[in-house]
């Protein structure tokens, strides 16, 4: 699993075509979960929107286990890689 997940996110850097800003939130979202487990930090303001649309999709992931996180991003870079290819 944890090679399969390197080639995933070796896999989204390769991608040709702008992924959308929801996309982006998940793909982080479940890196984040995967390589750091719960998310552990505070809450940024609400006046940093970028940042506490990051925290709270992390956030969101909270009890999930590292392997289900891996196992969905490994998921989510295949079915961009498939639009990608049409």
């Amino acid at each position: 699993m944890q090679v399969e997940f390197e080639f995933a996110c070796a896999a989204i850097k390769q991608l040709k075509r702008p992924v959308s800003d929801q996309d982006k939130l998940l793909i982080y979202s479940y890196y984040k979960q995967a390589t750091q487990g719960d998310c552990n930090i505070a809450a940024p303001p609400d006046s940093d929107a970028k940042a506490k649309a990051k925290w709270e999709a992390w956030n969101g992931n909270k009890g999930m286990s590292k392997m289900d996180a891996m196992r969905i991003y490994i998921d989510k870079v295949e079915e961009l890689k498939k639009n990608e290819a049409g």
